[in-house]
């Protein structure tokens, strides 16, 4: 396994397009999914889309346990069901050092595969209906800073610069 750098906002392009579907379910997608996960864990988040490391596919990793030890992978996503609303605060990879809120369905269910091309549902509410919006959303080229006033997104950015600059210290 190994772990993939992370691209950050307005670094990189693929951040900014809406993704490829999925195609192909071979040894390199599995391995493509091993390092995503890998990748997720080293940077500590509980998401990790494609695109957060410059790859235009609709491919995401996400592990919301305390224990880091229940990974799953959606492929091809699509929300087909979703109720609630709420604004929820999280923070992203490709944005590190800031927290910014966006609105989100509270529950969601969501269709898609698996690194084998298995179609299966998943459903659910609370960090899970989140994770799975914010990292759906990155398939389609929107961050969770794209939701804010051009004012507060200007703020974050600075943040996010001068967060990138202390942690290459």
């Amino acid at each position: 396994m190994a772990l993939i750098p992370i691209v950050y906002y307005s670094h990189h392009p693929a951040l900014h397009k809406i993704a490829e579907p999925v195609t192909e379910f071979d040894e390199k997608l599995k391995q493509l999914v091993q390092d995503m996960y890998e990748t997720m864990y080293a940077a500590d988040g509980c998401g990790l889309a494609a695109p957060q490391i410059g790859l235009a596919k609709q491919l995401a990793v996400i592990d919301i346990s305390e224990e880091k030890n229940k990974p799953f992978c959606i492929i091809n996503p699509e929300i087909i069901e979703h109720s609630g609303s709420e604004m929820m605060s999280a923070g992203c990879l490709s944005v590190p050092g800031t927290y910014t809120t966006a609105p989100r369905a509270s529950y969601v269910k969501v269709r898609a595969q698996d690194e084998i091309g298995k179609f299966f549902e998943i459903e659910g509410s609370g960090l899970l209906s989140h994770c799975l919006q914010h990292e759906i959303d990155h398939l389609f080229g929107k961050l969770n800073i794209d939701y804010l006033s051009p004012l507060k997104k200007s703020i974050s950015l600075k943040k996010m610069e001068k967060h990138l600059k202390r942690s290459k210290k």
